[in-house]
């Protein structure tokens, strides 16, 4: 083995790493938000976390992926600690798939079958469609698909290298020679944990064993202890993630760390203890490709057996591991890991801005009770809800032009434009009960009183515009395009009982029914209440926007008023809404 040997070899892993990369990240974009989903629906126990945690690294193709996304989650405050120990378990045994495909390199047979299961041979098969996919294709589910097929061609075409290059290695006494060192478990251990906390890829850790193994000089005694390093190893990528984060994401990394170093640990004294009592002949025979991935497997699946029952002790130790901060601590917000996976940041965007219009919403309630009667309690909270929404409305903002900075689908960025939109909205309700709150301060501090028929009136309006809040906010959080269509009708209403209503008030000035003082509070609260409903509009328009391609929010707003149908809805909220 030569100098170029160590060069094919050092490139076998970069392709290895880079397909293994693209490969990951384009099945996690086709996932989307199913993922973040799917993780906090279905955490209800641990056998269920464990089922989901392997099938979701099944899917991504990745268990430091999986890590770093919970260590984000639960810093954001999204997911709650004990809701990540099955599924770091379950991450374990779904990175083994890996290792099973890539032992299909050592099949050797006449069989034209079996010989195309091999991935080296369909693999340039793959490349050839996954690149006509990405030139070609307009759609962005199918480019993502080409991208996911030419990443494991990528993957394959740097295991032959890695193959390649090692292959001279089974005619040098000197590596026969060197090879007899690993007999001794606890360096294997810590070989595999270096090699692959070095690399951050216990797949590709995994990848150059077996390749190592296609000489024929691996045995199992040596290449058993370097998988188990290999587990402890693959904590490195949770160790970095976990840096700058608040306690309770620091103790997902605790966990991962603790389990893999466990469970090392407890199978190391069962196995070699039980070889003190038990012959192991195997021990010494040569493993293949297929030997170390059912090696992989097992070490992983009776890890995760003989932990799992014990899923609390292991919170109990990393909350040990990383002791409670006296700082108190603002509301948890979005965690910048999340957006590794732009789809699942999406997501958390989508669940943090429904919040947002949740709490504009009650502060726009406590602002209407305040007018009906006034209390301190209210207007403090008030007051704490519009300094919660312009902290929403900053980091949301900023937290969105990150994501769409970071190659989001089409559909993707359609939504962060949506939210964009909204945000904004939701921040300016919120100003504006305030607004109506300062009013509603004014009567009570100086006694002062809008006539029976005045309030009789605001009453329709507040019942209007309660109306419409509730409309186009339940339209936002559930993507109700049908119901957003809806809030037009209410806006134009609402317009004309404001305008209604200023009129009656100059006819209450004329005969004296009303004051000077009363008529400058009145028209401020119909001000805020028109500008309420106005940002309501803006709502629903900024949801029909993300459903239709090319659509113009000036031309709708004009168009949708000639319609017959909005004729008639028009009527009928005007009588439902009428003042007395």
């Amino acid at each position: 083995m030569d100098i170029f040997s160590v060069f094919t070899l050092c490139g076998g892993l970069a392709f290895f790493l880079y397909g293994m990369t693209t490969m990951s990240k384009s099945l996690e974009k086709m996932a989307g938000g199913k993922l973040e989903q799917l993780l906090k629906r279905m955490t209800s126990n641990p056998f269920k976390s464990l089922l989901l945690g392997a099938g979701i690294t099944i899917a991504i193709q990745s268990s430091s992926a999986m890590t770093v996304m919970l260590v984000g989650l639960v810093n954001s405050g999204v997911m709650t600690l004990d809701q990540t120990v099955g599924i770091i378990m379950g991450s374990n045994i779904g990175t083994t798939l890996t290792a099973w495909i890539l032992s299909l390199t050592g099949l050797e047979s006449e069989s034209l079958l079996i010989n195309m299961a091999k991935p080296e041979n369909f693999s340039p098969i793959l490349a050839l469609i996954g690149v006509i996919l990405i030139m070609g294709s307009k759609k962005q589910r199918r480019r993502d698909i080409g991208r996911i097929m030419v990443g494991f061609a990528i993957l394959m075409y740097g295991m032959e290298l890695m193959k390649d290059s090692v292959s001279p290695l089974a005619d040098m006494p000197q590596f026969s020679q060197m090879l007899t060192a690993f007999t001794n478990p606890l360096l294997g251990v810590a070989v595999g944990a270096i090699f692959t906390g070095v690399i951050q890829s216990s797949a590709a850790s995994v990848g150059i064993l077996q390749a190592l193994a296609l000489t024929g000089s691996i045995t199992y005694g040596m290449a058993i202890p370097i998988i188990m390093g290999q587990n402890i190893g693959t904590c490195v990528t949770a160790l970095i993630s976990s840096i700058g984060v608040n306690r309770n994401a620091k103790q997902v990394a605790a966990i991962h760390i603790s389990f893999n170093v466990i469970g090392t640990a407890v199978c190391l004294v069962l196995f070699y203890g039980g070889g003190l009592f038990i012959e192991m002949p195997f021990m010494d025979l040569p493993v293949g490709a297929m030997g170390i991935a059912g090696c992989h497997s097992i070490f992983n699946i009776l890890t995760t057996a003989l932990l799992l029952p014990f899923s609390r002790q292991l919170e109990k130790l990393a909350k040990k591991m990383v002791k409670d901060e006296d700082k108190t601590q603002e509301f948890a917000f979005l965690d910048p890991l999340l957006l590794r996976t732009p789809a699942v940041a999406i997501a958390e965007c989508v669940s943090m801005t429904n919040r947002m219009g949740e709490l504009a919403r009650e502060t726009l309630n406590l602002a209407l009770e305040q007018l009906d009667h006034y209390t301190e309690a209210r207007e403090t909270a008030i007051a704490e809800n519009e300094d919660k929404l312009d902290i929403y409305e900053d980091r949301l903002g900023r937290y969105l032009v990150k994501i769409s900075q970071k190659g989001a689908s089409a559909d993707n960025i359609r939504t962060v434009s949506r939210l964009l939109h909204s945000i904004g909205d939701f921040e300016r309700i919120g100003d504006h009960a305030v607004n109506l709150q300062e009013s509603a301060r004014e009567l009570h501090e100086k006694d002062l009183h809008f006539s029976e028929k005045a309030n009789e009136e605001l009453q329709v309006v507040f019942s209007a515009l309660t109306k419409i809040v509730n409309r186009s906010f339940d339209a936002f959080i559930n993507d109700d395009v049908d119901k957003a269509r809806r809030v037009e009708v209410l806006e134009e209403a609402i317009d004309g009982l404001i305008e209604e209503m200023r009129s009656r008030h100059i006819i209450r000035l004329q005969t004296g029914e009303c004051t000077i003082q009363l008529g400058f509070v009145l028209n401020d609260l119909l001000a805020n209440l028109e500008r309420v409903s106005d940002h309501c509009s803006n709502i629903a328009i900024s949801v029909i926007q993300e459903k239709t391609h090319g659509f113009n929010p000036h031309v709708y707003t004009h168009d949708i008023k000639q319609e017959t149908g909005f004729t008639t809805d028009l009527a009928k909220a005007q009588e439902t809404f009428r003042l007395p």
